[in-house]
């Protein structure tokens, strides 16, 4: 029997519904087994600094005499993604986690905007915790006292929408490529960099700004 069109229209709506649903609702993807740094490397080197230390079920930077960090960087790419993790520093320190990051020649932060991890935080500062670095500041302060975790959700959405939370708040949201990303970006440090924020998929890294910082609880999944 030929099928009627308007039959099997309540059956097309439910599987798109469903496939829209798959997209946006991607399978979690651990970062970290908990044991080793085997599913990282370093920026643009193969394996991690060994600064970098797989303890007490979290991803550490321990500074100490004859160690070398460097960034650590996710071995995938990732285009459109929420990211999950805690973090905390275990004394006045400073990192950030840096997303679509491409190895060219120059640091990390070259290519890709950083979710920025600092000792401070006040609403409205552009270089505090929260902050996507320099460009937009957290909206709200809910830092945690050094040497507690922070939790983060860091979203890019299709259509470049990005937003920060943390410790179940949203801190910042904005749009790579909009007119006010430009317009800031043109004002800032990064006016030069003609790659930055112009990598549609790229590496997630966990920086290395000098100072001792945790990871833990690290998981991705794609949107």
């Amino acid at each position: 029997m030929k099928p009627n069109l308007f039959s099997i229209l309540p059956f097309l709506s439910v599987f798109f519904l469903f496939s829209l649903q798959g997209k946006e609702t991607g399978k979690w993807e651990s970062l970290f087994n908990g044991k080793d740094l085997s599913q990282f490397k370093g920026y643009k080197k193969d394996k991690p600094g060994n600064a970098w230390v797989a303890e007490d079920g979290a991803v550490k930077l321990i500074k100490a005499k004859g160690k070398s960090g460097g960034d650590l960087m996710t071995r995938g790419k990732y285009k459109f993604f929420e990211l999950q993790l805690e973090w905390k520093l275990p004394k006045p320190g400073n990192s950030g986690i840096i997303y679509r990051v491409a190895e060219i020649d120059g640091p990390s932060y070259k290519t890709g905007p950083e979710m920025q991890i600092f000792h401070t935080m006040k609403a409205g500062g552009k270089t505090d915790t929260g902050s996507c670095y320099a460009l937009y500041a957290p909206k709200v302060a809910n830092l945690k006292p050094i040497g507690e975790w922070n939790s983060v959700r860091l979203l890019i959405k299709p259509g470049n929408k990005v937003e920060h939370h943390m410790n179940g708040e949203l801190l910042c949201s904005y749009q790579i490529g909009s007119k006010d990303w430009n317009d800031r970006v043109s004002k800032s440090k990064f006016k030069n960099w003609s790659q930055f924020g112009k990598i549609d998929e790229g590496h997630v890294c966990f920086q290395d700004h000098g100072n001792e910082v945790w990871f833990r609880n690290l998981r991705i999944r794609n949107l």
